[in-house]
């Protein structure tokens, strides 16, 4: 399961409307090259995904997190990403119960992030892998919900655990009413549907308490802190 050791996986925690703990860490790849230094997914995963390195890197991410996860106090979540080409490996629900098996961590604190696509691309397949990672207990996120193509059938093909903002909507609420209407009907959709939201791309106090009193669940960004490797994880948070 070892990788080069320039890949390594950073955590951003995410918090509660209290804001007064970590109830979870999101759990996001770095490279770090040697001549060019720390380098970001956007970067790296594509060419990862067009070579097929996404596989393995997939692999390393989910053992490394549910390992580390182990390690931390309480009953503290980690949420890992998965691409759409991981969903083209047949062998995917047995990477994730060998994750879970090998680690010990209880299949209830593990999360698994999709995007839009990966329900675009072989329906009815993917999502009776998404079905099947769900019967193990893993709990699964819709990200970056209205980006892409997004559609209510989705949410009526798969009963999702959580849907994610997108930080894009976070960023422009202030200014745009139009953000800001996406924003109040997704949270208003996701209570309905008792689905959580997370708020992606927090950097301000002013854009947490709006987000309060638009009803969103949990809430992630620079403003709780950034992504850190995992000695140093526990600096990212301060409670206010």
């Amino acid at each position: 399961m070892r990788l080069p050791a320039i890949s390594c996986v950073y955590y951003q925690p995410i918090t509660d409307a209290k804001h007064d703990a970590v109830i979870g860490y999101e759990a996001l790849m770095r490279w770090h090259h040697p001549q060019n230094g720390l380098i970001m997914p956007i970067d790296f995963i594509p060419i990862a995904e067009e070579t097929g390195l996404i596989h393995s890197l997939g692999s390393f991410a989910l053992h490394e997190a549910c390992r580390e996860a182990t390690t931390w106090a309480g009953n503290q979540t980690v949420a890992v990403n998965l691409s759409p080409i991981q969903f083209k490996n047949s062998g995917l629900v047995s990477v994730v119960e060998s994750a879970l098996a090998s680690s010990g961590l209880a299949p209830e604190r593990l999360e698994v992030e999709i995007t839009e696509s990966v329900l675009l691309d072989n329906t009815l397949g993917n999502v009776g892998t998404l079905r099947k990672l769900k019967a193990l207990g893993v709990r699964i996120a819709l990200d970056d919900f209205g980006t892409g193509y997004s559609s209510l059938s989705y949410l009526r093909s798969f009963p999702f655990d959580k849907i994610k903002i997108d930080r894009s909507f976070i960023n422009d609420m202030q200014d745009s009413p139009e953000a800001l209407a996406i924003i109040r009907a997704i949270t208003g959709m996701s209570r309905s549907l008792a689905i959580q939201t997370t708020a992606e791309g927090v950097e301000t106090d002013e854009q947490f308490r709006r987000l309060k009193e638009e009803g969103c669940s949990l809430f992630q960004g620079y403003f709780f802190g950034r992504p850190q490797p995992s000695e140093s994880r526990l600096l990212g948070f301060a409670p206010v």
